[in-house]
Formats: C-alpha cells, structure tokens, sequence
C-alpha cells in the first residue's frame, strides 16, 4: 500500500534559490509499518531557454533537502540528488515528474516512539546548481515552480510506502468519506448512507425487477428451476453508487458473486467441505429437516483503488477479496 499526499508550493523571498513543499502526513495509519517515501515533483519545459546559453549552460544539479526551520537552525542534510538538463521542446519531452528518495526525512517519524502527538508536516526545500559554476538558480528557471497549479494532478506528491499485517476494510473508508461530507456527525453503528443519486437507481432496480417478475408471469422460484452452483457476472459500478466523487479508480469493476444450487451429488469442482458433503447428503434424504449446503465464494483476488481520503489525500491501496475468482458448496 501508498499514499500519496498533496503539497503546498510555497516560494519564499527570503530563499531565492529554492522552493518549499510541505505536506501533512498525519493521516497515514498508526498500525501501518512505513518502509519507504519519495518526494514527486512535475518539471515543466521552461518557457525562457536563456539559460542555455548562459555560463551556467545545460546541466544541473537538482537537490532536496529538509527545510532550514525542520533543521533546528543547522545547514539541512541533503536527501537526494540528481542530474537535470533543460528539457526539450518536443512533445514527448515537456514535462517529466523528478523523482527524489525521501525516506531520510520520515525515518525518525516511523521508528517506534517517533511519532509525535501533534499533527507532523513535512517539509522539502529544492534548489538547483549548475554543474558548471556550482551557482545556484531558481528553480523556475528549469521549469518548476507553479506557486498554483492549473490541475491538481501537477500539483507535487508526497508517495508513502507502508506494509501492514492487518486487512483493511472498505467499508471503514466508506464510513469515514461519509462522515466527513456529512460535517462529522456520527453514523449510527451499521449502517451506510446512500448518496441520492445512489438511491434513485436503487429505486429504478426495484420497479425493472417488479416489471421483469410479472412479464415472466410469476413463474416459480424453485430449486429445481437454479442451476447449479456457479459463479454469475455482477458489475460493479461506483458511479452508480454515487461514490465517484471520492473513488478516483477504477470507476467500475467486475466482482461476479456465487448463485445456484448445491444438491447431490456434489460435483469436485465445487470444492465441498467434508461439512458440505454431510449435509447435502441429509438434504437429499430429509429437505424438510436438513437445509442445502450454500453456494459462496471459495477463492477471492484483490484490487486496487485509488481513492480520496477523509483528510483530501489522495490513496492507493489494495484491498483483498474483491473479486470472486471460484464458487464452492459450503
């Protein structure tokens, strides 16, 4: 799992040569075990090509380190550092994200006891130097430095790399997305909001189903009438569900789901318990007394889903058991 959380650009007069990102990370998740970080920033081709032919010519060095103020008042450790020439003016070289190794700065805060009780922000200072003179420029000057981004996706992330042991559920994040649109008032425990427009579909789903059921003339339901246990297509789409203003991807998915009989004798493929076997086999003899065994998912696969969280960052993370792989008689 990564988030990745949005900067604030910020450019400081008294720090011509450089540039701030700050970020606030407290909502990464306190069971998580944090392994990595990178800092992304978007390089733009810069629209004064001066530079070129300046003494300070085409390569650069590109430095982030911690801000002075996150140093208590020393001269910042470097992070990382990397090689940036002016990029071309042809469409394939326009822009191009800078990729920096930024695991120093959350290191002290991941360690066990690191974490503080306020709500941390970090904060990157970038400069540039010429490779020739050793002189520092603006970062502008190299195509950085949108004080206000015209897309929020230019905007520079903050990319968190975690391992947790626990699963995490989706519905906790549902629960939490809609707290925070409702203004923090709590949710009575169990249960999930609709969205209206998630509830019209509701609504047209019942009356298709209700006219589907009585054009079919009412035709029994029975065991005899299902097939046998199988999995069946269904399409998830979170639009519908009017969750598209916080899931960013995927927009739809296929989920499938498990439907159909399970009577003897069992087939192999089905994967029956040794339970399942017993009990389908006191149905056959007894179905008043003894109930079938039921057709569930035998093997679930994940996916991932990049979302917006409670706290306005943006979240990519794998959530298991997703997708119905395989059904089984259980």
């Amino acid at each position: 799992m990564f988030n990745l959380a949005h900067s604030k650009e910020e450019d400081d007069s008294s720090w011509e040569a450089g540039q701030q990102y700050l970020f606030d990370i407290s909502t990464l998740a306190e069971a998580d075990e944090i392994v990595g970080a990178e800092l992304r920033i978007l390089r733009k081709a810069a629209e004064n090509r001066s530079l070129a032919s300046s003494p300070e010519g085409m390569l650069h060095r590109l430095l982030v380190s911690a801000c002075p103020d996150q140093a208590g008042g020393q001269e910042p450790g470097l992070l990382d550092s990397r090689a940036g020439d002016l990029l071309g003016s042809g469409d394939a070289a326009t822009y191009q994200w800078e990729v920096f190794d930024a695991w120093a700065a959350l290191r002290p805060w991941a360690e066990p006891g690191g974490r503080p009780q306020r709500p941390p922000v970090l904060c990157f200072w970038l400069r540039v130097v010429s490779a020739q003179t050793g002189k520092l420029l603006s970062p502008r000057q190299l195509g950085f430095g949108r004080e206000h981004p015209s897309h929020p996706h230019e905007r520079a992330l903050l990319v968190v790399f975690s391992r947790t042991k626990r699963k995490d559920n989706l519905f906790k994040e549902i629960r939490e997305k809609i707290r925070t649109l409702s203004g923090g008032s709590e949710l009575p425990p169990g249960s999930l909001e609709l969205s209206p427009g998630a509830l019209a579909q509701q609504k047209r789903r019942r009356r298709r189903t209700a006219l589907a059921g009585r054009a079919a003339g009412g035709r029994s339901q029975s065991k005899k009438l299902r097939s046998r246990c199988s999995r069946k297509a269904l399409h998830v789409n979170f639009k519908e569900l009017g969750w598209d203003d916080w899931i960013i991807a995927p927009l739809d998915y296929e989920a499938y789901h498990c439907d159909g009989v399970c009577d003897f004798p069992l087939r192999s493929h089905l994967e029956p318990t040794n339970h399942a076997i017993i009990q389908t086999l006191m149905n056959s003899m007894a179905p008043d007394s003894t109930p079938p065994s039921c057709c569930v998912p035998s093997k679930l696969t994940p996916i991932s889903i990049l979302y917006i969280d409670s706290g306005n960052n943006v979240v990519y993370k794998q959530y298991e058991d997703m997708v119905v792989e395989s059904c089984g008689c259980r």
